[in-house]
């Protein structure tokens, strides 16, 4: 053979090898493997998306307070789209043809041949009409998916709401597609890598009447969708709803927490608003409403707004006052009426006389716990007004009043304890002393702290030194739910034997003192009355508490705007929850109609003035949906 010859058959053994692996990969892909037809057959072919059902939502007794609720969304192909009764759809779905004409073009504007969402949320009504004249609405589906439901609405800033993904959402987690639904606020964002599930994918043959005629391939590109996880809360249903009630025609917040564990029982915050307004169809224009409403219901007053704790602080002083040595049980100091320093007077409310610790804090005298703060802050040790101050703000900020507590709740703030060098910014460095800032040992000046901060210092003295990070999450599923680091004790820097003389204190507070009118019969109630001063009107009404004395079950922290005294509206408030959650009924019921019926109107309430213009708002801005900003009280 010559060596032409050669070559050429080489040539041919090249070709013929080529042309037998494309044949045999040509056979590969048309007779055995059906995936390309995923892509080649878009017009008998339909991807649909099984979205996962939310995991349900239960209270600490296994009462659902969350389930889902079927809906539909109507879906388009452009491409596949002509011939439809467009007319006919519109009326179905309540839309005008200009809508029908938006919604199409931006369809089409997305993709021509690929899925996208029309209209949301069909009702289950809407979706069996649909589905009987299907076939005059070629390249329209519906895709099933649910919605949230509250059987018995309440707890809307606790729960929170969901809503679509942004597209900043999408390009950070690869997850999240457009049209999904996320957790916006509340526990719905907080838990919703264990609430959403995981969504399924269905690759469905259609015929030509646009009807479904049954899986791909049996199935075997389908992936199945796994429901979200159940989580069952600390939250006591019928304590919350009570709150609710007793908030009714009230500004304010209660939280109430149990010492032992941290776990949060109730957490209210008024106004507020029925949950299911944010779901559906109608979502967005409620969201607007409530957006623009004078009186904020979307405002989480609870954990959100921090206000000066009034006479509930004088607690924490003391126990600093201990810690440094300079206060003792029975360390005495006269009152006439007020606290003197050159020319500046605190006022007290009373001529106590000669008082000492215990009956000092049982009738709440500012001229006693000014004294004490002077006594902690111009100390020989320190060598001047500034470092004694931060050495009584470190202690304060080991009680949780000046950060965030960093519970399994967003949106929490931190409150406010005044540095150094904010004063020495607003005074002037070495210009100011312990009397400059004293009005700060009765929970006036620059302090701020949140309800649930309120009702955690509470948890403190109860277990006389140490905390539990305050959370909501009790179980997933069948399983504990709680963090390791909600089971550790965060401990204040005030040794176990000072509280004794301040619980003493608290217990007098409520059987002979500023909250005698809350006593309940067998129930020992260790608490502090607040008043805090307000410049935009009336004072603020507070207390804080814990009960029973001995081996406590739950703290309660509590805020009624404008209320007066802390005696008026807050302390019976707090004595009648403690009372439900620890014997399941109420022996006062002059006092619970009193306080069901009660109105305390601030401001906010009365001014209506800006209904019209709200609505005239509420079109201007196009629905456009901005974040909440804290607000400062």
């Amino acid at each position: 053979m010559s060596a032409s010859s050669g070559r050429t058959t080489v040539v041919y053994f090249i070709f013929f090898s080529v042309a037998f692996i494309y044949l045999i990969r040509l056979f590969y892909i048309q007779v055995i493997d059906k995936s390309y037809e995923l892509s080649a057959n878009n017009n008998v072919l339909r991807l649909v998306i099984d979205y996962p059902s939310r995991g349900l939502i239960y209270d600490r007794n296994g009462k659902l307070l969350v389930y889902n609720e079927p809906v539909y969304d109507l879906m388009i192909i452009p491409k596949q789209a002509k011939g439809t009764d467009s007319v006919g759809l519109c009326k179905l779905i309540g839309i005008s043809m200009e809508e029908y004409s938006d919604k199409f073009k931006k369809a089409k504007s997305y993709s021509p041949v690929k899925a996208s969402i029309f209209e949301k949320q069909l009702s289950v009504t809407t979706y069996a009409t649909f589905q009987e004249k299907l076939y005059k609405f070629p390249g329209f589906f519906v895709q099933p998916r649910t919605l949230r439901k509250y059987p018995d609405p309440m707890a809307a800033h606790l729960f929170g709401y969901i809503g679509e993904v942004d597209t900043a959402t999408t390009r950070k987690n690869p997850y999240y597609r457009d049209g999904d639904y996320i957790g916006k606020s509340g526990i719905e964002q907080s838990y919703e890598s264990v609430l959403r599930g995981q969504r399924g994918i269905r690759r469905v043959m259609v015929d030509v009447f646009n009807r479904e005629k049954g899986s791909f391939q049996n199935g075997a590109y389908d992936t199945t969708a796994i429901a979200g996880e159940s989580l069952t809360i600390t939250l006591d249903a019928a304590l919350q709803k009570y709150g609710e009630q007793l908030f009714a025609n009230k500004v304010g917040a209660v939280v109430a927490i149990e010492p032992s564990t941290g776990e949060i029982l109730a957490c209210v915050s008024n106004p507020s608003y029925d949950p299911n307004l944010l779901v559906g169809r109608e979502r967005t224009k409620n969201y607007a409403k409530l957006l623009f409403d004078p009186v904020k219901p979307l405002f989480n007053r609870a954990l959100m707004a921090y206000y000066p704790p009034g006479s509930t602080f004088k607690l924490i002083n003391d126990l600093i006052g201990e810690q440094e040595g300079v206060l003792f049980p029975s360390t005495s100091y006269y009152c006439d009426g007020g606290y003197h320093m050159g020319s500046q007077t605190v006022k007290c409310d009373a001529r106590h006389g000669s008082i000492a610790l215990e009956t000092a804090i049982a009738h709440s005298c500012n001229t006693y716990h000014c004294y004490v703060f002077r006594s902690i802050v111009d100390q020989k040790k320190f060598k001047s007004a500034e470092e004694g101050y931060q050495a009584w703000r470190n202690h304060v900020l080991t009680f949780g009043i000046g950060k965030r507590l960093f519970s399994d709740l967003p949106q929490e703030l931190k409150g406010n304890v005044p540095s150094v060098q904010y004063y020495d910014k607003y005074f002037g460095k070495g210009r100011w002393r312990s009397s400059t800032v004293v009005s700060l040992s009765i929970g006036q000046g620059e302090l701020g702290i949140t309800p649930l901060q309120m009702a955690n210092t509470m948890c403190i003295i109860a277990n006389k030194g140490y905390f539990y990070i305050p959370h909501i999450a009790k179980k997933v599923g069948n399983k504990s739910a709680v963090d390791k680091k909600f089971q550790e004790k965060n401990f204040t820097d005030v040794r176990s034997e000072y509280y004794d003389v301040v619980i003493r204190g608290m217990q007098s507070v409520v059987e002979s003192g500023t909250a005698a009118g809350s006593k309940i019969k067998g129930i020992t109630i260790c608490g502090k009355t607040g008043t805090a001063q307000n410049p935009h009107g009336r004072d603020h009404s507070l207390f804080v508490g814990f009960a029973p004395m001995d081996n406590p079950k739950i703290a309660i922290g509590i805020m009624v705007e404008n209320g007066g005294w802390g005696s008026d509206w807050a302390a019976p408030i707090a004595s009648l929850m403690i009372e439900k959650y620890l014997n399941d009924s109420i022996s006062r019921p002059e006092l619970e109609k009193r306080m069901l019926n009660g109105v305390v109107s601030p401001k906010i309430y009365q001014d209506k003035r800006d209904v019209v213009k709200r609505d005239t708002i509420v079109k201007a801005a196009a629905i456009k949906v901005n974040t909440i900003r804290a607000i400062k009280y």
